[in-house]
């Protein structure tokens, strides 16, 4: 029974891992729209690249903090849930049967 309890319970943190780092692909995706409007920007005043180029610099930063933050969640379902999952089960079910509940 608890062999099961604690299947699911690494099965849930792989799977809301795997559905947080699906959030790497907007930064992706929006840093490589900037990085090509940069650079058409770039071609139709070259005079002003160093004023695109920091611009584009601090949102492509910007904009990669949520793919950062995706991967610390990832990073902490992985590695950290799990094991405080199984302790706060075990520590139910140990109360449980001191209570008489089961």
């Amino acid at each position: 029974m608890i062999e099961l309890a604690i299947g699911i319970i690494l099965g849930g943190c792989a799977l809301g891992a795997g559905c947080a780092m699906i959030a790497g692909i907007g930064p992706g995706i929006g840093e490589g729209n900037a990085v090509a409007s940069a650079c058409e920007a770039i071609g139709r005043q070259p005079e002003s690249k160093s004023d695109v180029t920091s611009t584009m610099l601090f949102g492509c930063a910007i904009a990669e903090t949520t793919g950062i933050y995706a991967l610390v969640i990832a990073i902490l379902l992985i590695f950290v849930a799990p094991g405080r999952f199984v302790n706060i089960l075990t520590e139910g079910i140990k109360a449980a049967k001191e209570s008489g509940l089961i």
